[in-house]
């Protein structure tokens, strides 16, 4: 019985909880396992000088064969010498190439990745291949300005700058489609998912996308580079390049942000108005200028407080008679 529920299981690809037997292959099977190695090249000069010799005594050899020939003096052994040794040069010569300062060719022998020609200037290598021109000077591109919510749902609007450059040719021409469009797609997934783990603006001492750019900027260039990676794609530098509310909401965020810089100001005031209300009366009291009781002590804190807190210059009443009556 055992064995014909192995044998069942086997042809249902079913395992005894109704799972699949066999597992799929997910996103690990299917990245391209390459990596980036050096491939044969010699001088490109040299190959040049060897390939133009090679097609002129080819050259030769089938002309003299073919006046020989016609001389009636033999000559096929030349003439097929000739063609060979100028099918010869020809494929030295094809097999020549320039690679730019900051450029490289990626090299592939019938399909088979077998090196990157980084060394610049002109190079020969492995004839009858096919080579891919990849840049890896520094790129930098600006993403789209996307609309997120932030950490406390309010929406706002927020774009960077990316920094990036090809670290490893094979990759990234290889595990992925088109490594430029790449990092476009997966730089913007990592500005959304950074700006919705903070907030824009807190009163807190959390991280904020507003108070925090170098450490968000951090976050989001480690985010970006771990998501490249698999490409062979690095990121030198990612900055915010544009935050602000979403339209709908600005106008409220911005009398939220005067009411919270209004309140701040008055505290500060009040602050010092009741440290210098507090020297005031120690003076008082230390010199020995005047005597004060509760009651005057109060109507003069309360004086004080009015003149040093109010928005607008006092009037002062003088008080020409007595506190008492």
């Amino acid at each position: 019985m055992d064995g014909e529920r192995a044998v069942q299981q086997g042809e249902t690809g079913e395992s005894e909880g109704g799972e699949p037997a066999g597992r799929p292959v997910g996103h690990e099977g299917t990245r391209v396992d390459v990596t980036e190695r050096q491939a044969w090249s010699v001088d490109g000069f040299a190959g040049l000088a060897v390939s133009l010799l090679l097609l002129g005594l080819g050259g030769w050899m089938t002309v003299t064969g073919i006046i020989d020939a016609d001389a009636g003096r033999g000559g096929i052994g030349l003439i097929v010498g000739g063609v060979a040794i100028v099918v010869l040069g020809l494929l030295l010569s094809a097999s020549l190439t320039i690679v730019a300062p900051g450029q490289t060719r990626v090299v592939q022998f019938f399909g088979r990745y077998v090196g990157t020609v980084r060394k610049p200037g002109l190079r020969m290598i492995v004839p009858l291949t096919t080579r891919r021109n990849v840049s890896v000077r520094v790129h930098n591109f600006e993403t789209n300005e996307l609309k997120v919510n932030d950490a406390d749902g309010n929406p706002v609007n927020i774009a960077a700058i990316v920094v990036w450059q090809v670290a490893d040719t094979a990759r990234a021409t290889f595990a992925v489609e088109d490594y430029e469009d790449f990092v476009a797609v997966q730089a913007e997934s990592a500005l959304r998912h950074v700006a919705m783990s903070h907030p824009y603006d807190n009163a807190a001492t959390e991280v904020t996308l507003r108070g925090d750019t170098e450490v968000i900027s951090a976050e989001l260039a480690s985010e970006v580079a771990e998501r490249i990676a698999l490409a062979g794609l690095e990121v030198i530098e990612v900055r915010i390049s544009a935050l602000a509310y979403a339209p709908e909401i600005a106008q409220a965020m911005l009398q939220r942000q005067q009411a919270s810089a209004v309140i701040a100001a008055r505290e500060k005031i009040v602050d010092g108005a009741v440290g210098m209300v507090e020297s005031a009366l120690a003076q008082l009291e230390q010199k020995d200028i005047v005597e004060l009781d509760a009651e005057r002590k109060a109507a003069m804190v309360s004086n004080l407080l009015t003149v040093l807190c109010s928005e607008r210059g006092t009037t002062p009443v003088v008080n020409t008679g007595s506190l008492y009556t």
